[in-house]
């Protein structure tokens, strides 16, 4: 694999195998970048299934930390396989797609998963990663 010098890399996951196969693909294509995993937890809504607990939550960023440590605690693994012990990770509030753009700027390039499916899938699930690739302000790599 080819590997290119960049300073600073954003990796926006979401749990999914696509976002993980982003922050490997990451971690081999730019061995020696400072690497920052971000996760977007939703803004609540009572019309969210499991969000409503989230929505009902005292202390919002408490509780988003809380849902986003999985997902940090998963990142670690491939992390620590490649020698990189020190993963800045962060976890926010809002809208995937604004907030990954909103934090780009602060980066060289985003690297970011997609699924890839059919039509029907990308309009259900929505396309997170078109849409950060139509409006980044940096370069963006896309990971199938």
């Amino acid at each position: 694999m080819l590997s290119v010098v960049v300073g600073r890399v954003l990796v926006p996951l979401n749990g999914s195998e696509m976002s993980e196969r982003a922050l490997e693909y990451t971690l081999e294509a730019y061995p020696d970048a400072d690497i920052t995993v971000l996760t977007v937890v939703g803004e609540p809504s009572l019309m969210w299934g499991e969000a409503v607990g989230f929505a009902l939550a005292d202390d919002l960023e408490d509780e988003a930390q809380e849902l986003a440590q999985p997902v940090f605690d998963h990142a670690r693994t491939p992390a620590d396989t490649n020698g990189l012990a020190d993963l800045e990770t962060i976890v926010e509030l809002g809208h995937p797609v604004r907030t990954i753009i909103n934090r780009a700027d602060d980066y060289e390039t985003v690297v970011i998963g997609t699924y890839g499916g059919t039509v029907s899938e990308r309009l259900f699930v929505g396309d997170v990663a078109e849409t950060v690739v139509r409006r980044s302000p940096v370069p963006v790599v896309v990971v199938r």
